[in-house]
């Protein structure tokens, strides 16, 4: 059966009215076809390159690529930060293969250099197929990853002109490896950083450090490559790639690509008859509504895309969607997730674009792995933590100019509960900054110390690592892992390879390796920093889309032993946890309230977990644990009022706890609207009366030592935030909150006591004394924005702390 060619309108319409569901429908936005603003190849862009392109289909480039590979031929550090399907790829591909064609006709055959940085592998094998489209066989591509042979990487690094990696094997095989490198990075002419916007918080730090740590070795063998990046829209894209390359950057953001109309739809699923923690109502899953939907489309003949977050519930929506179709629109219908192998993705590009697939529930893999387009509709089952994502997966359908229709399925949670009531916060707002923060001394601090084993470091590094430079030195040296020589020089001092201390992707610890009971296999690992919350003694744990039964959490040894299970219920971590304030950067008065920002330490314990049922998060039983407590020193945002405000919002003592405790939740709900984080990258504490205050405080916080820029950048959006906060909980339906406003997945009270009516009051009597323009008073962070963390010393000195966390209770 062909698809068919319905009007996004209708098919909305439908949706809508089949089954009793006009209800759900909370806003529909119509969004305007763009015509196509087509430029002249730009001057040094080779004939074959052009030849090729024009054989793609290309005749002449959009706008906005021309002016990037102009700007890029010009040796500026660019960002390409345009819509999804805008042909960023050939916008920087274009400068980089023409001149590594120029380098082919040097005596060794790479006068010419170029890396390809990608933060998946599915992604770099696409750029390594897209290149073999443009570019003549004789520029030789190669992948250099964990895959790659041993006899292949030699040869890769020998004679191959443009290596397409990831940030990980250039900081532990590249960089300590440069020896082996030199001819290569001598001839280094780009550097390519395509989604940029995915490396934020501490992951994103850590890269922009390992880019430094490359513009180092490059220039010590005389090259000083341009680095081209690649975003999704977000907001400050210039301020992202400049702090992500220590280089000043220039944004090309006005996409020339051509658009057809996006009925876009904001969805949410009804309540249900169950109830949950503290008999608080519980509205269908997104993920089984998606399932509905998708049926639907399906049957329709609408070629359609269904965004989930987990691998498991991409095989659920499938197996759903298959269940209720029957034969033999069944075999119409897959699931996609990361792991698959090119073959396989290849398989279901072509089945897309033949229309063989009308419907394919997939992760966000398929976001970066898979080059889909044409399609009719995308559903998302639930906000996927950022605007920016939250376009490139909308921007999946609708290309080549026909219409689409794009709806987003709200999960029962604060954040995604406000989105679908206002839908300004998505269509009349700029898309959210991409948070990170180089300068965070638990960051910096191993990434000094594998520079050192590179290179010796000298005082002309200090400009490069970034101002906490000489101070981290000092304490590097005091523990013995650097040392200082008479030429002024900082060399480690180790036999293991210092590149070996840095986990880009973790914060930090031995990582707790998931090994199967029965068979010894080792199955995943997961961050010290979570172990004790996600893999205790008795924990229910995804892995992989698969759920095992944790039998015995071995911190000694830094081993859970699980077995494959499918118990009935979740479990959800208790825990009690207390904030010290270790420094004040920077405070606000808000009329009688005080917001602040600075140093805590967090020091939480996990005392026990509750076992809830799948369907209904009724509570089934608790069990004990006996966890030592970890340590966190991080960065936070705090707030705090005074007794006559209380009185004034008539809140007595007695009710003050649920209130500050349901304005906690709701605010840590919120912040990923104004922060690129998810909730689990920070945590909160509330306290009616806080010994280092003196008076009841809320305080967030970053979930990774030395903090990560999330509450930084909710004190920056403080009035904004807060704001969303307060109007997120007045809105929801329920009497005494659910967790559509107040009620958190992973509390560690089991959401008591929580007062929904309270928390209004509270946040309303606080927001009485915001600033009118909703900014710092200061203008901003003492120190100058975004390179905050905690104090060097002590951040230095917590490095070497083995108690440290990622976990982010509430």
């Amino acid at each position: 059966m062909p698809p068919r060619h319905t009007s996004p309108e209708a098919l909305l319409k439908t949706l809508s009215t089949n089954r009793g569901r006009s209800d759900r429908l909370t806003h529909t936005e119509h969004l305007p076809s763009r015509p196509a603003r087509h430029s002249s190849w730009p001057e040094g862009i080779r004939p074959e390159i052009r030849e090729a392109a024009r054989g793609l289909g290309v005749a002449e480039p959009w706008a906005h690529q021309a002016e990037a590979m102009e700007l890029a031929k010009a040796g500026r550090t660019v960002v390409i930060a345009t819509g999804t399907a805008s042909g960023k790829s050939l916008g920087y591909l274009a400068p980089v293969l023409s001149d590594l064609l120029d380098g082919t006709e040097a005596r060794n055959g790479r006068g010419t250099t170029a890396l390809y940085l990608a933060p998946t592998k599915a992604l770099a094998a696409d750029q390594r197929r897209r290149a073999a489209e443009l570019v003549p066989p004789r520029v030789r591509v190669a992948m250099y990853d964990g895959d790659t042979p041993p006899e292949e990487r030699e040869w890769v690094r020998q004679y191959a002109s443009y290596v397409l990696t990831n940030p990980d094997m250039l900081h532990r095989g590249i960089l300590p490896g440069h020896a082996r490198w030199s001819s290569f990075l001598k001839a280094l002419r780009y550097v390519v950083v395509d989604e940029c916007h995915s490396y934020r918080g501490v992951f994103g730090s850590h890269v922009a450090q390992v880019l430094r740590r490359l513009r180092r070795l490059c220039a010590r063998y005389g090259a000083q490559p341009t680095f081209l990046l690649a975003s999704a829209t977000t907001a400050e894209p210039g301020v992202t790639a400049e702090r992500l390359t220590g280089l000043p950057a220039v944004a090309v953001t006005e996409d020339a690509s051509p658009r057809g109309p996006l009925v876009f739809a904001l969805w949410e699923p009804p309540l249900t008859e169950y109830v949950g923690e503290q008999g608080a109502p519980v509205r269908r899953t997104a993920t089984a509504e998606t399932g509905y939907l998708l049926t639907d489309l399906v049957e329709s003949g609408t070629r359609t895309v269904a965004f989930v977050r987990s691998r498991r519930a991409a095989e659920l929506v499938a197996l759903q969607a298959q269940a209720l179709l029957g034969k033999p629109l069944a075999g119409r219908v897959a699931a996609y997730r990361g792991g698959y192998l090119a073959e396989e993705r290849r398989e279901l590009e072509r089945d897309l674009h033949s229309g063989r697939l009308l419907g394919l529930a997939s992760t966000s893999a398929l976001e970066l792995g898979v080059d889909v387009s044409g399609l009719d509709a995308v559903l998302m089952a639930g906000y996927p933590g950022t605007r920016a994502s939250l376009w490139q997966q909308a921007g999946r359908a609708g290309r080549e100019a026909q219409g689409a229709l794009a709806v987003l399925i709200a999960r029962d949670d604060p954040l995604d509960t406000y989105l679908v009531h206002h839908p300004e916060a998505l269509f009349a707002n700029p898309v959210e900054a991409t948070v990170l923060d180089p300068d965070n001394p638990h960051v910096l601090a191993p990434h000094l110390c594998a520079a050192a084993a590179e290179l010796p470091i000298t005082e002309s590094d200090t400009e490069l690592f970034g101002p906490s430079t000489p101070q981290l030195l000092a304490i590097l040296e005091r523990r013995g892992l650097l040392r200082r020589r008479g030429d002024g020089s900082w060399y480690w001092t180790r036999r293991e390879r210092a590149a070996d201390r840095v986990d880009l992707r973790g914060s930090g610890g031995n990582p707790v390796q998931i090994v199967e009971a029965s068979t010894g296999r080792l199955l995943g690992t997961v961050d010290a920093a979570a172990a004790h919350t996600t893999v205790h003694t008795g924990a229910v744990h995804l892995h992989q889309g698969r759920t095992y039964l944790v039998q015995d959490l071995d911190l000694e040894t830094s081993v859970a032993l699980v077995e494959a299970a499918d118990p009935p219920y979740t479990t959800a971590a208790r825990d009690i946890t207390s904030v010290s304030v270790l420094s004040t950067d920077t405070s606000q008065e808000w009329g009688e309230a005080r917001l602040s920002f600075g140093s805590v330490e967090v020091v939480n314990q996990v005392v026990g977990f509750l076992r809830k049922r799948i369907s209904t998060g009724e509570v089934l039983g608790e069990t004990k644990l006996d966890l030592p407590p970890r340590t966190l020193r991080t960065r936070a945002v705090w707030w705090s009022v005074t007794e006559d405000q209380l009185f004034d919002a008539e809140i007595p003592f007695d009710r003050l706890p649920g209130a500050a405790h349901a304005a906690e939740h709701a605010s840590i709900g919120l912040l990923p609207l104004f922060a690129t984080c998810d909730r689990w990258d920070i945590g909160g504490v509330s306290v009616p009366l806080h010994p280092d205050t003196g008076l009841p405080t809320v305080f967030v916080y970053d979930g990774h030592p030395g903090g990560a820029g999330f509450a930084e950048r909710g004190f920056r959006r403080a009035v904004q935030w807060l704001t969303a906060t307060r109007d997120a909980i007045a809105a929801c339906e329920c009497e005494r909150g659910c967790p559509s406003c107040v009620q958190s997945p992973k509390c560690g009270n089991g959401n008591d006591p929580l007062d929904k009516a309270a928390a209004v009051r509270l946040l309303d009597v606080l927001l009485a004394g915001a600033p009118v323009d909703g900014t710092p008073a200061d203008g901003g962070l003492v120190g100058g924005g975004l390179v905050g963390g905690a104090p060097p010393e002590a951040a230095a000195e917590a490095q070497a702390e083995d108690g440290r966390h990622r976990a982010s209770p509430e």
